[in-house]
């Protein structure tokens, strides 16, 4: 979980009310965090993932000042209007196409502000960011740079210009290679001709997205305006995290104005710190927590977590979801807020109504015995989504379409069907981890649903290296089996993912229960790899 560390007089020059160190070490636990240490006036909380707007004490203070009954209720702040006006070029489209923006003015740099926006800068990376592929931040010095802004796609070799920590002027290309986050997020950008870039009405460079910023816009103990850019894959996800920084740089007493991004044919103006309504029912919230509480009882626990809230009727209460709680997907979510904005401590404790004994799921022990085989064989375990797509499933296979589960109304072309096979998903986690060195082995035990429309354990591992090759995949398979006592034969096999004569079936009491071999290379690029990869995937209930 993501922890973070901040001072305690400066937690309070933000939260603007007097409260012990004592007093907010033992209160602090219960908004939903754990003390990872303290020592002296420094002070290390972890949060879990699902709350990044609590990535900084600048959200830590805003949150706590409604939980400790100072501010109870929804924090509102004022986004001034501006002519800042940034244009997205069609060319980002494919590429990285979704950019919001932001300035914040009247800041005054001090060394815990530079420290806390680094860090939340970097948590909300690797959270809502998923490692920048994402989301990916830039913070900028306003001063130096002229708008209208232009977001467009631009060959590698076409432009340069000095990087972040760097002298230097680079082109995009060299950045990639040459400069330190260029090598550790080029995969980033692996498979494209033309790469991201933001630059100003002199065709100065702000960011070269997802990787650096420009020198030309660094921030310094001087700076007063600070611009921000987020762009992305995911136009909720990029707007959810411009508001946590801009609240959080408001809190600190900056002033937010606006930012109007021009698409094709529509205008945005960003941010947008509305809020979301929605619709509790009381009878939904105490059949979930298993109380009683009337509509001024809830309404009082959301308020303490920060939300707006107020009663629609006898059992509706309307609620307003900040623009900065990224983790409200369901009422459910709201629902653990209430009690956790009732207190924990106020539930009764319950024991079971009925004595019940435990045991092992079927084929656990059978499961248990195969991961420590494959640990044991040098394998890495990895777990994927039983939803998977057509295209992954089948056309890069090489097979025809087959009965399968279809998703009725998916939320995207990647989450179509439910899988039929391991062997591609486990294919799609080497192409995510192709920038790390070879050999690369990993497996997963998991379910599939063929074309029985039936759950089923499989075991899929693959090996990428430049010498992976049949022989070895047999032998993988012959110590599977051997230790799990399991008497078998290889029979050869046609598989269109395989290369012909190099694929074989494992048979046991004249059944087949599975396949290894050498991955075409045809397969191998269609998922983006480029080096030999073996493979191998059997029913793992068979195999008791």
């Amino acid at each position: 979980m993501p922890v973070v560390t901040f001072d305690y007089n400066d937690y309070i020059d933000i939260f603007k009310y007097e409260i012990s160190k004592e007093d907010l070490i033992e209160r602090l636990p219960m908004i939903g965090a754990d003390f990872d240490k303290v020592e002296g006036d420094e002070i290390s909380i972890e949060f879990f993932p699902n709350r990044p707007d609590l990535s900084s004490v600048e959200g830590i203070a805003r949150a706590t000042r409604a939980f400790f009954d100072f501010e109870k209720g929804m924090k509102k702040y004022e986004v001034k209007t501006s002519d800042i006006v940034i244009e997205v070029v069609p060319s980002v489209k494919n590429i990285r196409p979704f950019v919001t923006c932001a300035l914040v003015k009247n800041i005054t740099m001090t060394d815990n502000l530079i420290a806390s926006l680094m860090d939340m800068q970097e948590k909300l990376h690797f959270g809502i960011g998923r490692n920048r592929r994402k989301v990916a931040i830039g913070v900028h010095n306003f001063e130096p740079v002229l708008p209208p802004f232009t977001y467009k796609a631009v060959d590698p070799d076409s432009v340069q210009f000095v990087p972040l920590a760097k002298v230097e002027s680079m082109t995009l290309n060299e950045i990639l290679k040459r400069h330190e986050k260029g090598v550790d997020y080029a995969y980033l950008l692996e498979g494209f001709n033309k790469y991201p870039l933001i630059v100003d009405s002199n065709n100065n460079v702000l960011s070269f997205p997802p990787i650096i910023n420009g020198s030309l816009t660094e921030v310094t103990p001087f700076t007063t305006d600070l611009f921000i850019d987020v762009t992305g894959t995911n136009i909720k996800a990029i707007n959810h995290t411009l508001n946590i920084v801009v609240t959080a740089l408001a809190e600190r007493g900056g002033k937010i104005y606006s930012t109007t991004v021009k698409y094709d044919k529509n205008s945005y103006v960003t941010p947008d710190l509305n809020p979301v309504n929605r619709t509790l029912l009381v009878s939904y919230v105490n059949r979930i927590l298993g109380t009683k509480m009337n509509e001024l009882e809830i309404i009082d626990s959301l308020k303490k977590m920060g939300y707006g809230a107020n009663k629609l009727d006898k059992d509706k209460i309307i609620v307003k979801i900040p623009a900065w709680r990224a983790d409200i997907l369901h009422d459910i979510d709201l629902v653990e807020d209430v009690s956790v904005g009732y207190g924990y401590d106020k539930f009764k404790i319950d024991f079971p109504k009925a004595l019940t004994f435990g045991r092992v799921l079927p084929y656990y022990e059978l499961f248990k015995g195969i991961r420590n085989i494959m640990i044991g064989l040098g394998f890495n375990e990895v777990s994927t989504f039983t939803l998977s797509n057509e295209k992954d499933e089948f056309e890069k296979m090489g097979l025809k379409e087959e009965k399968r589960v279809q998703i009725e109304n998916p939320i995207g072309e990647e989450y179509s069907c439910l899988r039929v096979s391991l062997i591609p998903s486990v294919l799609k986690i080497l192409a995510e981890n192709r920038h790390h060195s070879l050999p690369q082995m990993i497996f997963e035990l998991g379910i599939v649903v063929d074309g029985s429309l039936k759950n089923k354990h499989h075991l899929a591992a693959l090996k990428m290296d430049a010498k992976a090759n049949f022989t070895e995949s047999k032998s993988f398979v012959g110590a599977i089996m051997r230790d799990c006592g399991k008497k078998y034969s290889i029979k050869e096999k046609e598989h269109p993912a395989f290369v012909n004569g190099r694929c074989a079936s494992v048979v046991c009491d004249n059944k087949e229960i599975g396949f290894f071999g050498e991955l075409h290379p045809k397969t191998i690029t269609q998922f983006g790899l480029e080096h030999p990869i073996i493979a191998f995937e059997l029913q793992a209930q068979n195999m008791k």
